[in-house]
């Protein structure tokens, strides 16, 4: 027999730090919906439109929370953590609190194949047009957080200056000086930099757009 349901929802919750209250909003229930069925096992079973949407959120098959066995389970996706923050493409957005706005799934394998680290991952959108056309006001970009250890080189990152977050083309120069540039030629940018003044994000290695 395979894990139980609530115990699986459990662990699906506590994998990916989502909250009672949440996922029961999620399903359009009342916030206590999620932790009755876990903990007091009421409903006895997960009606078909919640399940199913639970099991879209975290990329699972049906099976798993209860659903009928199908014929081959879904795997391989990891689910990367969308925050609600804007980066700036314009004139500059000072940051908030940087929380959850959502997950979307991608297949593991090829995440790996082009050198990225799910684990380091996230999802913020462009905030401003300031780097169009390479990127648009409201694309969703990840960012690979590894860049923020790792040696700086030239390219797209999402970078904290002046405790405003943006999105800007980074060129290196000598002696620790940086360009910090928008591709839209009628916006500004900042040629000679101080790079200890510049709080490397990470870097954009990924982009979609509404059609």
């Amino acid at each position: 027999m395979g894990e139980d349901p609530r115990a699986a929802l459990e662990r699906l919750i506590a994998e990916n730090a989502e909250d009672f209250a949440g996922l029961s909003k999620l399903v359009g229930r009342n916030p206590t919906y999620i932790q009755q069925f876990i903990k007091r096992g009421s409903p006895k079973k997960l009606p078909e439109t919640e399940r199913g949407i639970l099991a879209r959120y975290f990329g699972v098959d049906e099976s798993v929370l209860g659903g009928p066995e199908a014929g081959a389970t879904r795997t391989g996706m990891r689910l990367i953590p969308k925050l609600a923050v804007g980066a700036s493409a314009g004139a500059g957005a000072i940051p908030g609190r940087e929380t959850l706005a959502g997950k979307i799934g991608f297949d593991e394998k090829w995440l790996r194949k082009q050198g990225l680290d799910p684990a380091n991952l996230s999802l913020i959108q462009v905030d401003g047009d300031s780097m169009s056309p390479t990127l648009n006001h409201g694309d969703d970009i990840m960012v690979d957080k590894r860049a923020a250890a790792g040696p700086l080189r030239d390219g797209v990152h999402v970078i904290r200056l002046e405790d405003v977050l943006m999105v800007k083309r980074l060129a290196c120069g000598p002696s620790g000086r940086l360009s910090v540039l928008s591709d839209n030629p009628a916006y500004p940018g900042w040629p000679d930099v101080d790079g200890a003044t510049v709080t490397i994000i990470g870097r954009v290695v990924w982009a979609g757009r509404r059609l």
